[in-house]
């Protein structure tokens, strides 16, 4: 737990008050608006770590039991806190469950976006995401799931608020998909007669489909075969 400690300020606060003696009305309020400053400062600070350090500890767990068998005791167990000190940062259950979901799927989108990295062609780049999916098994495990598989069914039998965040990444993931089809056409590397919409939805689908069978089944394998039959599919389909 990350506590304030006020007794320092309120000691120079004293100190500063015992000097005061010869200033003006105006000074001693300029100084005190610069002192009451700092220190609100210096309180959303550590306000800021308290709130990343709760949503750092609670996210696998979010991510592995679902928001319903998430508990509150869960929460303060995990992160040594009191659930005053929890609702201090976060209004209820749900908005720590989106932060959660929302700080899994980033660190995720990062990943594949520093993999992408290798190459400025759309092309290549639909290749790379089916690359980087291959070894989505073992990374994945460490978030403890699939965020978006997890959260996605999860929610659609319990949270609306929470529903609505998977769909938004859903559809931004697609979005980018169909902008990198579209990139791939305006130079050349795609055939112009792709809809670029649909192969986003093809992609993702194949994506999603096989992890779950690859948790469902404890085996990785389902995501090379799906990963290879989507470069078969750009290479015959999509490539020019």
């Amino acid at each position: 737990m990350i506590n304030i400690n006020i007794k320092p300020y309120l000691l120079t606060f004293v100190k500063l008050l015992t000097q005061f003696q010869n200033y003006t009305q105006y000074t001693i309020r300029y100084y005190l608006s610069i002192f009451a400053c700092e220190l609100l400062n210096i309180m959303l600070t550590k306000s800021e770590k308290t709130t990343k350090f709760i949503i750092e500890t609670i996210a696998p767990i979010f991510n592995k039991k679902g928001y319903a068998a998430t508990s509150m005791t869960d929460i303060t167990n995990a992160t040594g806190l009191t659930k005053g000190a929890i609702y201090g940062n976060f209004k209820n259950k749900e908005e720590i469950a989106i932060a959660a979901f929302n700080k899994n799927v980033n660190d995720l989108l990062k990943k594949i976006a520093a993999h992408q990295e290798q190459s400025k062609s759309p092309l290549q780049k639909l290749y790379l995401i089916t690359d980087f999916y291959r070894n989505y098994y073992h990374y994945s495990q460490e978030l403890g799931g699939c965020p978006i598989l997890n959260i996605g069914v999860d929610a659609n039998n319990q949270d609306n608020s929470l529903l609505e965040e998977v769909r938004f990444v859903i559809n931004k993931t697609q979005n980018n998909i169909t902008k990198m089809v579209d990139g791939g056409k305006d130079i050349g590397e795609i055939k112009q007669d792709v809809n670029a919409s649909l192969f986003a939805k093809q992609l993702y689908s194949h994506i999603q489909g096989a992890i779950f069978m690859t948790y469902t089944m404890d085996n990785d394998n389902y995501l090379a075969v799906a990963m290879d039959e989507m470069d078969k599919i750009i290479k015959n389909q999509l490539e020019k």
